[in-house]
C-alpha cells in the first residue's frame, strides 16, 4: 500500500481563538534549529519512498523564502525530487503566502496548495483571531493561481460565533465563484485550551447544521463531489494524502507533535518544540508514545475512518463478526445506510457521525 509523508511546522504568527493544534506563535527564532532537527529525522526514517508529501502546521508560509528553500532541501535530499509525489501539499495562510514564496514552492515541485480563508466576512475573521482580512486571502489566491498552482484547496468554519446564516452562506456562494479544485468545510469546535473555551463560547448546534446542509446542496449543485464528512471536491481532485489517512494506510509524520502508522504501530513525537530539538541533536528518539494496534482495536479503528468517507464501507466477513451487533444498531436508528454491498453513513448520519464513530473505538459498548 502507498505511504504518506507529513511533515509539522508548529509555528505561527497568532494563535487563532479556535485552534487547539500543536502550533506557537513567537517562535520564528526556533526556527533554524527546528528545520535542523528535522533534517536529522528525515535522515532516520525507516521508509524513503513515499507517494503523498503534505507540510501541514502551523503555518508553513511563516517561513522565510530561505528558509523554505531548506525545507525543500531536506526533503529532496532524504526522500527525492518533490515534484516525484503524487500529491504534494503545502499549507498556507494568505497572509504570509507571498509572490516569492509561491514561486518557491511551485519550482521545488509543490502541486498543491491548501489556503485557511475560514471566512469571507472581515468581523468574522477577527472573531476567530484570524491575522488576514478578506482582501488579503483574494489577492493571495491570485497570486497562487498567477504562479501556476492548478490544485487549490481553501478552507471554511461553519458557525462562527455572531455568524449568521445568510452571511455563512454569502461566504460560500463567493468561494464557489471562485472555483477552488477543492473546498474543506469545518463545523467549529469550541475545545478546551483553546481562548474560546475560556471564554465560554457556545456555539448553535442548529444554525451550524442548517449551514452544513446548505453546503452539502449546494457544492454538489456547483459540481463538487461531496467524499467526505467535511470535504469536496472536483471531479478527480480529492485529497491523495488525507485519502490515505482514512483508508487506514502507513505514514510517516517528521517533526514536534507528529504522529505515524507504520508496521501496526502507531506513535506520536514530542509536542514541545524545544524537547523536541533537543532529542534530535542529541540522537535521541522524538517518539513519547507508541502502541501496537490488533484484532477489534484495529478493526474498529479501520470502520471509524472508512466510515468518514461518503461511500462507505464493504465490510470484511471479520468487521461483520466483530462490529455485526453495532451496525445493526446504526442501521435500524437511520444514521447508518445500505447501498448495495457497502454501508455508508445516511444524510442525517453525516450530521450525527460520532454518534456512530464511538461504536467502534474502546472501551467498546455491549450489546
Amino acid at each position: 500500500m502507498p505511504t504518506g509523508l507529513y511533515i509539522h511546522l508548529p509555528f505561527c504568527r497568532q494563535k487563532c481563538n479556535y485552534c487547539d493544534f500543536a502550533s506557537f506563535a513567537g517562535r520564528e527564532k526556533q526556527i533554524p534549529a527546528y528545520l535542523a532537527a528535522l533534517a536529522r529525522e528525515a535522515a532516520q526514517t525507516p521508509v524513503k519512498t513515499f507517494d503523498t508529501l503534505y507540510v501541514g502546521g502551523g503555518t508553513p508560509s511563516l517561513l522565510t523564502e530561505q528558509e523554505l528553500e531548506r525545507l525543500c532541501q531536506v526533503l529532496t535530499d532524504n526522500f527525492g525530487a518533490i515534484g516525484r509525489f503524487s500529491e504534494s501539499t503545502a499549507e498556507a495562510n494568505p497572509e504570509s503566502l507571498t509572490p516569492g514564496k509561491i514561486a518557491l514552492l511551485r519550482g521545488a515541485g509543490f502541486n498543491r496548495l491548501s489556503i485557511g480563508l475560514q471566512s469571507f466576512c472581515d468581523q468574522e475573521l477577527k472573531t476567530l483571531g484570524r491575522v488576514h482580512d478578506v482582501k488579503t486571502f483574494l489577492n493571495a489566491y491570485r497570486a497562487a493561481r498567477a504562479g501556476g498552482f492548478e490544485n487549490i484547496n481553501v478552507d471554511l468554519i461553519a458557525g462562527v460565533p455572531g455568524q449568521g446564516l445568510e452571511s455563512f452562506l454569502e461566504g460560500l456562494s463567493k468561494l464557489i465563484a471562485l472555483r477552488p479544485e477543492h473546498i474543506s468545510v469545518y463545523g467549529l469546535q469550541i475545545e478546551e485550551g483553546t481562548p474560546f473555551f475560556a471564554r465560554g463560547v457556545v456555539c448553535d448546534q442548529l444554525l451550524m447544521r442548517r449551514m452544513l446542509e446548505e453546503t452539502h446542496l449546494r457544492l454538489q449543485a456547483a459540481g463538487y463531489h461531496h467524499y467526505e464528512i467535511s470535504n469536496f471536491a472536483l471531479p478527480g481532485r480529492e485529497a491523495k494524502h488525507n485519502t490515505h489517512y482514512w483508508d487506514n494506510g502507513p505514514y510517516i509524520g517528521l517533526g514536534s507533535a507528529a504522529a505515524s502508522y507504520w508496521g501496526g504501530e502507531r506513535r506520536q513525537n514530542t509536542p514541545d518544540v524545544q524537547e523536541y530539538i533537543r532529542r534530535m541533536t542529541a540522537g535521541e528518539s522524538p517518539v513519547v508514545f507508541r502502541e501496537k494496534l490488533t484484532g477489534k482495536v484495529k478493526e474498529g479503528e479501520t470502520l471509524m475512518l472508512a466510515f468518514r468517507k461518503l461511500d462507505g464501507v464493504e465490510l470484511t466477513p471479520r468487521q461483520e463478526k466483530m462490529f455485526g451487533k453495532e451496525i445493526q444498531k446504526h442501521l435500524q436508528s437511520g444514521l447508518l445506510e445500505r447501498a448495495g454491498k457497502k454501508v455508508k453513513l445516511s444524510f442525517e448520519g453525516l450530521f450525527l457521525a460520532n454518534e456512530v464513530f464511538c461504536s467502534f473505538v474502546a472501551p467498546f459498548e455491549e450489546l
